[in-house]
């Protein structure tokens, strides 16, 4: 059945793209192209390339906290997700993020289907100076490591075709209504005057949520823990997610300027503040300082960060930065592990930081730094409209990604089970999914 169904959908697609001119509304290329900003398309393209680059970057990082027998297929989740979500987004994705607004849920993808629409010589409405098709690129590198960071808390225990297809089910269903809510002008988010500057709500509290919603669903490995495979690729992987960070971040200026810098600048020390609490806190707490805390505590402020960016001042970065790091690490240690087995503690790395991050944006966005933050300023400056709004999101947001999640996790494993065997969990999955070994 499966080999059907996989025949189908490439001949589809193939028939599709073959004959799209006559399918698919002719929409001409204006005879004057717009004028764009030649260093902004510029830094937009690279900004794009760096965050591709965090996916692998995952890979590295997840893959080396496994089993050695699970490194190989961990990995794959992460490169797959660059593979399926890429095409998804193309198809039809893309519209249903940032197409004509339906209900200010979700966007009608009619008129983006194959990028339909999309060109080089038109421009998002709050993209001005740069082509349309590059904003459409950028958008599909955060829709890529959405679901690819959920994979760290059901690692070393799903099937692989399982999770390709929660991975599609997860972008059109969850990621893209949380994408136009937040980023389309017309979405009922950005309306109420949530701030996220680069995917808090929409990457990474989606992410960790639904990751909680995987461990409950799936249940526990049969041995939970395993010596990581790799600390090497650990910290491999920890340098490329910084490094494309900064894509992330400073790319969602949409534009080489000042609020680039600036998210630059709070992007750099909010990481390097998280990573120095993380390790301090453990050395306090009477443990050592290892590499997989150093590495684990940069991940969980560049996530914190994330949202506040291009908002906040840069000492109240450092902040946000100490401060995330303490909080993700106490739900690190005091996370019931016995119970529910977040193998990689996405959720209290991504989906606490992700929480942490869009109400600390809610206290210290400052006017002053960006001036799209208008006269609701964050709580620190007397205003308290915003962290209301910050709040609102993040409860609407959690329960929304965690019951969903949990909802789309129980259909897929009705189509197909979700868990490999206990004989195949135990063989591991570089060989049982796979057939191939480290």
């Amino acid at each position: 059945m499966r080999k059907i169904i996989l025949s189908v959908i490439l001949i589809t697609i193939l028939v599709l793209t073959f004959i799209s001119n006559f399918i698919i509304a002719d929409n001409p290329i204006p005879a004057e192209a717009v004028k764009f900003d030649t260093g902004d398309t510029a830094w937009m393209i690279v900004a794009t390339a760096f965050v591709l680059l965090m996916t692998p970057g995952l890979g590295f990082f997840y893959g080396g906290m496994v089993g050695k027998k699970n490194v190989i297929s961990t990995m794959l989740q992460s490169f797959m997700a660059m593979v399926i979500v890429t095409i998804l987004w193309v198809v039809v994705a893309f519209g249903l993020a940032f197409g004509p607004t339906i209900g200010g849920i979700i966007g009608n993808p009619s008129s983006n289907l194959f990028f339909e629409g999309v060109g080089t010589n038109t421009a998002w409405s709050l993209a001005p100076t740069i082509p349309f098709m590059l904003f459409a690129l950028f958008q599909a590198k955060f829709a890529i490591i959405t679901p690819a960071l959920i994979t760290g808390a059901f690692a070393e225990r799903i099937r692989f075709w399982a999770y390709l297809l929660f991975m599609v089910l997860f972008i059109i269903l969850i990621y893209a209504p949380l994408a136009h809510m937040t980023w389309h002008p017309d979405g009922v988010f950005f309306k109420m005057g949530v701030l996220d500057f680069a995917g808090g709500t929409v990457v990474h509290m989606s992410a960790g949520w639904a990751a909680l919603a995987g461990a409950i669903f799936l249940g526990k490995r049969k041995v939970q823990k395993a010596n990581p495979a790799r600390i090497t690729y650990v910290l491999l992987g920890t340098g490329l997610l910084w490094f494309g960070w900064f894509g992330f971040n400073a790319g969602s200026a949409l534009g080489a300027n000042g609020l680039a810098t600036q998210a630059l600048g709070t992007t750099t020390v909010a990481a390097a503040a998280a990573a120095m609490a993380w390790v301090f806190l453990d050395k306090i707490l009477g443990h050592k300082l290892s590499a997989l805390g150093a590495c684990i505590g940069a991940v969980v402020g560049l996530v914190a960060i994330t949202p506040a960016a291009g908002f906040v001042s840069i000492s109240h970065a450092i902040f946000i930065g100490l401060f995330s790091a303490i909080v993700s690490n106490i739900v690190v240690s005091k996370f019931p592990k016995g119970k529910i087995d977040d193998a990689l503690d996405v959720f209290a790395c991504h989906g606490v930081g992700g929480m942490v991050g869009m109400l600390l944006t809610g206290v210290f966005a400052s006017k002053a730094i960006n001036p799209a933050v208008g006269d609701n300023q964050g709580l620190i400056f007397g205003t308290p409209t915003l962290f209301i709004n910050q709040l609102t999101a993040l409860v609407v947001v959690s329960i929304f990604a965690f019951v969903a999640s949990y909802v789309l996790f129980f259909i897929v494993n009705k189509i197909t089970p979700l868990r490999v065997t206990e004989e195949k969990e135990e063989l591991g999955l570089d060989i049982s999914q796979h057939g191939e070994f480290l």
